[in-house]
């Protein structure tokens, strides 16, 4: 079709990571060349040995860079999704039948791992659990980079284009996406994946529009076609006509306009229009994390989630390495709040050797959090003194994750008070009180509400792990992630079950998971009476935007309306309808 203008072809996927981008595409077909076989001596048996253990440290080393670095520029949350790819090489079982295989069969190396690996990831495809599923891409993407060690090839050269670019793939792994010459990919297009795929998840917090599930783009796009991506309606438009460019145009330049009036909110306070200040947090994973604080206009801090200070380390974290680290941030956001969340660590996220652990079939519902913690009260000690000398700034509150009933709450209530004590008998310099909350994400929590009430200083709903744990819906499982509903009538009915305790009991109650930065959902978290919203950063002057634009009246009928609903479609819609009328231009 070359010199003859090209018709306009929309592709229909899921839009993952919003926005619009516009540039010509590179196509990436899979890149994993046949793996020759060749037989072997004897002799040589050790040799191939030493090859794959070589592969095997390097593929561990390349492993921990990408985590690290993407620990320091998006989070530790979404490095953690690296922790799986470090349990693959380093899995015995896997690593002794390809030496088993390699006795057996007398091939070269590379055939006899792919031959291994491969079983392994088509078993693993098969199953129904989501969590092994996911799993079997895991050992899949090393796989590769373990092939490719072997051979000595280079990184994939898509890797390293220098000319801005939309990338279309069948697949991408999370190496691809966190090694990516991100400046220069305007936008991601993908055959497979969903919302909760890790090519989503990375995509978002890199803030690039990106595309998933269109099935066979690769089969049909070219690279060096024009085509435009839009993240939020999950379209791929291939030779856009002027008409569509003028359209998207328009909506950039409507972007770019309430980007621009938000930026002025920054000094202003997340107060309604009947004057109801309603506290606006930011959620931070690391200590440089702090700057965007202030950037955004936040009231401190209404989330610091501590587990950062495991990543990528062969020993503890120290007492006075974790109060410098607390008190850095605590002065930084003086006098504002400043949250800390005692570690919600799992076994997947500890250091080898620093404590005994075993596999879990469901680690989301096992050995983690305040569980851990009040097993191996010496971690949990270390953290709570670091936390309270760190309460000497001034503004300094806890909170314990994953509380399930009032006797939890009273143990980790207990050891603090023991660690203040042991303190003060040492002299050292703490906060003369310092506020403490309970996370409520587990329904037992929400429905004992009134007696956990008693114990405490505040509420931080984590409306994330409450949503999952109520609907008994995984969100990594793609078959199901469409269940997954915040306007869920239960789940409003616990929202207002520990709304209700806490101001009965004259506590203050907060939300500081996604639920908060849905704008769309602000007036029925008001409604609700939610005293304190903590969002990611970024979402802070939307999140204001909205705060201020509603009254504290409106959004009570609102929530007296939707009490009423049976579905959460209907929830939602009411929702939207309010938005609509008093804020609008945030929810194209």
């Amino acid at each position: 079709m070359s010199g003859a203008a090209r018709a306009e072809t929309r592709f229909q996927g899921a839009g993952v990571s919003p926005g619009i981008a516009r540039g010509k595409v590179h196509v990436v077909r899979d890149d994993l060349d046949d793996v020759a076989r060749y037989r072997i001596e004897r002799s040589q048996i050790a040799h191939e040995i030493g090859r794959f253990e070589a592969a095997l440290i390097q593929t561990r080393v390349q492993i921990l860079e990408m985590q690290q670095k993407i620990a320091h520029s998006i989070g530790a949350k979404d490095a953690s999704i690296f922790d799986a790819h470090l349990l693959v090489v380093e899995d015995r079982t896997l690593i002794d039948e390809v030496l088993r295989k390699l006795e057996t069969d007398l091939c070269n190396v590379e055939w006899v791992f792919q031959e291994v690996a491969t079983k392994y990831v088509e078993t693993l495809s098969k199953m129904d659990d989501p969590y092994l599923r996911e799993r079997a891409l895991d050992i899949q993407d090393v796989m590769k980079r373990v092939i490719h060690n072997l051979q000595g090839k280079a990184p994939k050269p898509f890797l390293a284009l220098t000319e801005p670019h939309i990338l279309i793939a069948h697949n991408l792994t999370p190496s691809d996406t966190a090694t990516m010459q991100k400046e220069r990919v305007l936008g991601i297009a993908t055959d497979l994946g969903s919302r909760t795929s890790h090519t989503a998840i990375l995509a978002r917090s890199l803030n690039i529009p990106a595309v998933v599930g269109l099935h066979n783009a690769t089969d049909i796009l070219e690279t060096g076609q024009e085509v435009l991506v839009d993240g939020t309606n999950g379209l791929i438009i291939v030779d856009p006509k002027p008409e569509t460019l003028a359209y998207y145009g328009e909506l950039e330049s409507r972007r770019i306009r309430v980007v621009a009036k938000l930026k002025e909110l920054r000094e202003t306070k997340s107060t309604t229009r009947d004057g109801h200040h309603i506290v606006l947090s930011a959620n931070i994973e690391l200590p440089e994390d702090v700057n965007a604080v202030s950037e955004f206009g936040a009231e401190g801090i209404g989330l610091y989630r501590t587990e950062f200070l495991y990543l990528n380390r062969q020993t503890l974290p120290s007492e006075d390495e974790q109060y410098q680290t607390y008190r850095r941030v605590a002065e930084s956001v003086a006098p504002n709040p400043l949250i800390i969340r005692t570690f919600d660590l799992g076994g997947d996220k500890l250091a080898p050797g620093t404590v005994e652990i075993s596999d879990e079939l469901n680690p989301f519902l096992g050995w983690r959090a305040i569980r851990f913690c009040l097993e191996n009260i010496g971690i949990f000690k270390t953290q709570l003194r670091a936390i309270l000398r760190a309460s000497a700034v001034g503004n300094v509150k806890l909170m314990f994750p994953m509380i399930s009933g009032a006797d939890e709450l009273r143990q980790a209530m207990s050891i603090l008070h023991e660690c203040r004590d042991e303190l003060r008998a040492a002299g050292v310099t703490m906060g003369d009180a310092i506020e403490c909350g309970a996370m409520i994400e587990i329904p037992s929590a929400a429905i004992a509400a009134d007696i956990l009430a008693h114990e405490v200083d505040f509420f931080s709903i984590g409306t994330n792990d409450l949503i999952q744990y109520a609907i008994a819906v995984d969100r990594v499982n793609e078959r199901i992630a469409h269940l997954y509903e915040p306007t869920h009538p239960a789940v409003l009915r616990l929202l207002k079950m520990v709304a209700d305790a806490a101001h009965t009991n004259g506590i203050w109650v907060g939300v500081c998971g996604e639920m908060a930065g849905d704008v769309a959902l602000v007036p029925l978290l008001l409604g609700l009476g939610m005293d304190e919203l903590s969002v990611a950063a970024t979402l802070v002057p939307r999140v204001k935007r909205a705060v201020q634009s509603i009254t504290i009246g409106e959004s009570r009928e609102l929530l007296e309306r939707v009490l009423k609903l049976q579905t959460p479609s209907e929830v939602l819609a009411r929702c939207l309808e309010l938005a609509n009328a008093r804020y609008g231009d945030l929810l194209g």
